[in-house]
């Protein structure tokens, strides 16, 4: 099963860098597996440690993959590093094994700190197409335009029914990366 988070890192020169992740629990560890290059695997690397994030503000999943920052940092208690200050539960981690691959190592990090900050409502339909089309948007690279405009056309339904602001704002960060992305396609096609 895999669970979407926001994971938060430092660099050696401690710049932080926000980033959607799914992750898996395994044996009671955290596991992720980014992909390589990413500056989420380098700063991992370098430092042994991240933060976890659980939020059901889907602007920052939109945000960190549409470059407009919708959320605000405060920092981590038992780590160097950061956490988002508006977020349900944060976990701070500590690497403690890699499993190497050519494209997407296996990083198994130990929960070392936790606080709950919030209680968690509930997701709405909309939080779900906000978090499907994040997902869709992560790997246009990787998918078929036809494909990715299917199903955005399928989520929007949710988005019509149930969204809010905050959902809406999130779905507008996205829609227009997505267009943005076979925009700038069609005009390299075209040269």
């Amino acid at each position: 099963m895999i669970f979407e988070t926001i994971i938060s890192t430092v660099n050696s020169q401690g710049d932080v860098h926000v980033t959607p992740f799914g992750i898996q629990m395994q044996d009671g560890l955290v596991v992720i597996s980014p992909y390589k290059p990413s500056a989420t695997l380098e700063n991992i690397l370098a430092t042994q440690q991240a933060v976890m994030n659980l939020t059901d503000d889907v602007r920052v999943f939109a945000g960190a993959l549409a470059g407009r920052q919708a959320w605000s940092l405060t920092p981590a208690e038992k780590i160097t590093g950061y956490r988002l200050a508006e977020t349900l539960t944060h976990k701070e981690l500590k690497l403690v094994k890699i499993n190497e691959d050519a494209l997407r190592p296996q990083l198994f990090l130990e929960v070392i700190h936790e606080v709950q900050h919030q209680s968690f409502m509930g997701f709405n339909r909309a939080q779900a197409a906000v978090i499907e089309l994040a997902v869709l948007a992560s790997r246009l690279n990787m998918l078929a335009k036809e494909k990715v405009l299917s199903e955005m056309q399928y989520l929007q339904i949710a988005i019509d029914k149930t969204a809010g602001e905050r959902e809406l704002q999130a779905w507008t960060w996205l829609t227009e990366k997505v267009e943005n992305f076979y925009a700038q396609q069609a005009g390299e096609n075209f040269a």
